[in-house]
C-alpha cells in the first residue's frame, strides 16, 4: 500500500482551493454584468426616468405623513370604514391558509419517500409541488380574476394554490424525519395507509406543521393585501382607491397603512406566541419520552 506524501495532499487541495476562488470570481464577475446590463436596460426603457426620479423617491411618502399629521384627527373614522375591508382580508387569507394547509398536508405525504402509497409517483408529486411554489400568488390571481372576474374567490384560490406547494415542500422535510416504528407497527396489525398515516405519522409532526400553518397565515394576511390591488377585494383594494384619490386624501390612505400594519405586527406577535409554545411542548414531550 503507497502512502502519498502530505506536501503533494496540500499542494492538490491548495489547488482546488485556487480553481473554486476563480470559479466564484468570474460567477461573481457574471453576477454582476447582468445586473449592470438589466438595470442600464430597465432604465433606457423607462426613458431615463429612474435615475432622474431617484431625488425624489421621498416626496410621496413625506406628502402623506404631512398631511396625515395635519389631519389627524380624520384617521379614526377611515379606519373604521377600513374595517370591513380588513374583515375581508382576513377571511380570505384565513380561507386559502385552512386550503392551502389540507392540500399542502395530502401532497407532502404523497411526495415523501418511505410514506408515500404509490413510490413511483413521488417524483411526479415533487414536480407538482415545485409547480405551485413557481408562480407567484400575483401572476395565479391575474389569470383567475381575467376568467372569474373580481371578488375574493380568485384570490383565495391563487394564495391557496401557492401555500399548498410551499407547505407542502416544508411539510414533506418534515416527515421524512419522523420515527417509522409506529407505522411499522400498525402496518402489522393491517393498519391502511391512512390509518398509519394517520395514528403513526400526524402525531409526529403535527406540532411542526401546525408551527408552518401559523407562519404561513401570516404571509398569506400581507399577500391577500396586495391582491386587493389588482381587483381581488378587501383592504388592498381600498388601498388603493385611497391612494388614487391623490392629494387632498392622503389621510384616508395614511389611516388604512396605519390599520394594515397594526394587523400584521398584532398576528405576527400571535403567531410567534402560539409556535413557541407548540415547540416548547413538543421539546418537553420528547424529553419526558426520553426520560
Amino acid at each position: 500500500m503507497t502512502t502519498v506524501p502530505a506536501d503533494r495532499i496540500a499542494a492538490a487541495y491548495h489547488a482546488q482551493l485556487s480553481r473554486r476562488r476563480a470559479y466564484s470570481t468570474v460567477l461573481w464577475a457574471v453576477f454582476v454584468a447582468l445586473l449592470v446590463a438589466g438595470f442600464d436596460m430597465a432604465n433606457s426603457r423607462n426613458a431615463g426616468g429612474f435615475v432622474a426620479g431617484l431625488p425624489k423617491v421621498l416626496d410621496y411618502p413625506a406628502a402623506l405623513i404631512g398631511e396625515a399629521w395635519d389631519k389627524i384627527g380624520n384617521l379614526p373614522g377611515h379606519m373604521l370604514r377600513a374595517l370591513p375591508a380588513l374583515v375581508e382580508t382576513l377571511n380570505i387569507a384565513a380561507a386559502s391558509t385552512l386550503l392551502g394547509t389540507m392540500g399542502g398536508a395530502v401532497m407532502a405525504l404523497l411526495a415523501t419517500s418511505g410514506l408515500a402509497p404509490f413510490p413511483r409517483l413521488v417524483p411526479v408529486f415533487r414536480r407538482i409541488l415545485d409547480i405551485a411554489r413557481a408562480y407567484p400568488e400575483m401572476v395565479i390571481a391575474l389569470v383567475l380574476i381575467f376568467v372569474l372576474g373580481g371578488g375574493p374567490v380568485p384570490a383565495v384560490i391563487a394564495i391557496a394554490f401557492h401555500t399548498v406547494g410551499a407547505l407542502g415542500k416544508l411539510f414533506s422535510e418534515v416527515a421524512e424525519n419522523a420515527s417509522m416504528k409506529p407505522v411499522e407497527g400498525l402496518e402489522s396489525v393491517g393498519a391502511s395507509w391512512l390509518q398509519r398515516m394517520w395514528f403513526g405519522i400526524v402525531p409526529q409532526v403535527a406540532p411542526n406543521w401546525a408551527s408552518y400553518a401559523m407562519l404561513r397565515f401570516e404571509i398569506n394576511i400581507r399577500a391577500s393585501a396586495i391582491l386587493g390591488f389588482v381587483g381581488a377585494g378587501g383592504i388592498g383594494y381600498e388601498l388603493r382607491n385611497a391612494i388614487s384619490w391623490g392629494q387632498g386624501r392622503y389621510d384616508a390612505a395614511a389611516a388604512i397603512f396605519l390599520l394594515l400594519f397594526g394587523t400584521i405586527v398584532f398576528f405576527d406577535q400571535l403567531t410567534s406566541m402560539a409556535r413557541n409554545r407548540l415547540v416548547r411542548g413538543q421539546e418537553q414531550g420528547q424529553a419526558g419520552g426520553r426520560i
